[in-house]
């Protein structure tokens, strides 16, 4: 009993340092992203990103012998995956290149509060009035960060809450989605969703597409290589230790990415950045926490 209990902390341990190394990658994808897009056209940012990751997840499946192709890629819920994931996908990456990467990184830290309030009015789950409280909380400090309707409110910070909640639909639909689809598989056509929200922005921005070289070409490939291994950490993680003590470091990436604002693009941190930020990982960890006892 004793050695289980061990071997289960050791893998707890070890799935948490997965999960810092993953969020900590994820910060600096968005960082190089953003240097990236200050020369290259952001929907050529996002078409290139697209194609690498595509790329990779491609020959994952090949590697495991998985098809890319099955009846289960044209379900209902993995057509609701698509459109979510690329609204995700390009307002998010709009907010980080176009608003402060601290405020972009703190808006999506509010993901896990839309997925659980979803996942009770769509999916039917019991959440309580405690977490429900939670929920609430957690918003207000997104609109603590945001500050409608004062002077120092801007309306790019919206691009942050609709990817947040284009994030937070495609987690829910990848919930419904075929159980058959390996991670692999949906990676795969998340990338493809980055190509076609990449393609999008391109037709409307009109800008042409330029051939990446010196320090722009180093930030992109950057960016995809990071990217890459976020991914698979974050893989890794989610099934190396239990899934109610891995995930809260997930708010790691609230830390890297304001150290990373602060440190290369000069931003600054506010009273009521610091007080939403508070208000947004108390009411993430309270509801994992709660949803912890409930199943206990």
């Amino acid at each position: 009993m004793q050695n289980e209990t061990s071997l289960q902390f050791k893998n707890n341990l070890t799935g948490s340092l997965w999960m810092v190394l993953s969020m900590a990658a994820f910060a600096l994808e968005d960082m190089f992203l953003k240097l990236a897009a200050k020369t290259i056209p952001l929907g050529q940012v996002l078409v290139l990103f697209g194609i690498c990751g595509t790329i990779i997840f491609a020959i994952i499946a090949k590697t495991n012998h998985e098809k890319l192709y099955t009846e289960a890629v044209s379900s209902t819920a993995m057509k609701i995956r698509a459109f979510f994931e690329v609204c995700g996908r390009l307002f998010y990456i709009l907010a980080v290149t176009l608003t402060p990467l601290s405020s972009a990184t703190a808006i999506l830290q509010a993901t896990p509060l839309v997925v659980v309030s979803g996942a009770a009015l769509i999916f039917g789950e019991q959440v309580g009035w405690r977490r429900w409280t939670a929920i609430i909380i957690g918003l207000i400090g997104v609109m603590i960060i945001i500050q409608p309707g004062t002077e120092s409110f801007s309306a790019l910070s919206i691009l942050a809450v609709i990817g947040m909640l284009g994030l937070a639909g495609r987690d829910l639909a990848s919930r419904a989605a075929p159980a058959s689809l390996s991670s692999s598989i949906l990676g795969f056509y998340g990338f493809l969703c980055v190509i076609i929200a990449g393609t999008i922005f391109s037709i409307w921005d009109n800008k042409s597409y330029i051939i990446p070289d010196g320090e722009p070409a180093l930030y992109l490939s950057a960016a995809i290589i990071i990217g890459i291994l976020a991914y698979a950490s974050l893989m890794k993680a989610m099934r190396t230790g239990d899934v109610s003590s891995v995930t809260p470091f997930r708010y790691t990436r609230l830390i890297f990415g304001i150290t990373l604002g602060l440190l290369f693009f000069g931003e600054t941190l506010s009273v009521s950045m610091m007080i939403g930020c508070v208000l947004i990982v108390f009411s993430g960890l309270f509801i994992l926490w709660r949803g912890k006892q409930i199943k206990t």
